[in-house]
């Protein structure tokens, strides 16, 4: 029998990985969001129900939006 050949797990289940931006305090995401319109801050998010979610990161792999994509559980398609 012979060994079965290596490869990058992610490639198996492509998993995502996500990221906290939690070492804020409270008052400098107040004044982030404060400032950010004045200094030209734009955001684009492209709303997927929670059921969607496989939708969305299709849509993210082949690049159909701009942005970011957020889940909410109300939606049922894409908005």
């Amino acid at each position: 029998m012979s060994d079965i050949p290596s490869f990058a797990y992610r490639l198996l289940w492509e998993e995502r990985e996500l990221l906290s931006v939690a070492n804020l305090t409270r008052q400098d995401g107040i004044d982030f969001l404060r400032l950010a319109p004045a200094i030209g801050i734009v955001t684009r998010i492209t709303r997927y129900g929670l059921l969607q979610a496989n939708e969305a990161l299709a849509d993210l792999r082949a690049g159909r939006f701009a942005g970011a994509a957020v889940l909410v559980p109300s939606l049922g398609r894409a908005e």
